[in-house]
């Protein structure tokens, strides 16, 4: 029986008198590819937020390899395995590609590392941090580019670098908001070969708006609108079906 990796149970969001995510109870199992997609102001991203700690839900449970991790920390959800990019590009630009990826690499080794010897101890000679950064830098193509500042990088190569700052952090679960926007058709393509490589053994939560992308890489797909589920199902299921054809009908796409 495929084990499930992340829960949700009635999780809700409001903000005032606006509820912008209405008991949604989703299930990821692992090493599932799970998109979600919806109309503009459908609660998506704020969904996300909710299962990353960015946001507190208003009610609701969330479980993360079957532990409540409602209240905890964002970046102790990060120690645990849950990794996330964001819609934005989210690199540090006056740091190398290679800086921003040991960081990252380094926020889940905090608890292992003396404050002490830390302070007098070279920064390359953290010998597994020093390992993971390498070999991050070469699953994401970015090697040679290593000592250059993330902020002289093109547009899709800094996309390139967020996505190796999610797998510095050797995530179980991995969640994309947008990866793909703003890039060319090729870029788009390029970008999810180099999911599909390096995170092919991981569990994928994706928010897309290219809907003919996500029939194509989902396993299943999570329809919201209005901040509830609307459906649920395989592709085959999401594209039949008729509540879901008209969510969309003469919809902006946020």
């Amino acid at each position: 029986m495929t084990e499930t990796v992340l829960e949700t149970d009635g999780l809700t969001k409001r903000f005032g008198k606006l509820t912008a995510v209405d008991d949604v109870s989703l299930s990821v199992a692992d090493g599932e590819f799970r998109s979600v997609i919806g109309p503009n102001g459908a609660g998506k991203t704020t969904t996300f937020n909710l299962i990353t700690g960015a946001l507190s839900p208003s009610a609701g449970v969330v479980r993360f390899k079957g532990e409540d991790i409602t209240d905890v920390a964002p970046h102790e959800r990060v120690g645990r395995g849950l990794g996330r990019s964001f819609q934005i590009t989210n690199v540090f630009g006056g740091l190398t590609v290679r800086e921003n990826v040991r960081l990252a690499a380094q926020s889940v080794h905090s608890d292992d590392i003396n404050p002490g010897e830390a302070l007098f101890r070279d920064k390359n000679g953290f010998d597994e941090i020093a390992e993971q950064t390498g070999t991050v830098l070469e699953q994401i193509g970015l090697q040679d580019r290593a000592d250059e500042h993330a902020e002289a990088l093109a547009y899709g190569d800094q996309r390139r670098l967020e996505l190796g700052l999610v797998l510095a952090t050797d995530p179980d679960l991995v969640m994309l908001d947008e990866p793909t926007a703003g890039m060319s058709s090729e870029e788009t393509q390029a970008t999810m070969n180099l999911i599909d490589e390096v995170l092919s053994d991981r569990s994928l939560m994706l928010i897309e708006h290219d809907i003919d992308l996500v029939m194509r890489v989902s396993d299943r797909i999570t329809v919201l609108t209005r901040g509830e589920e609307l459906a649920s199902g395989t592709p085959d299921e999401i594209a039949n079906n008729e509540d879901v054809r008209d969510a969309y009908l003469g919809g902006v796409r946020e």
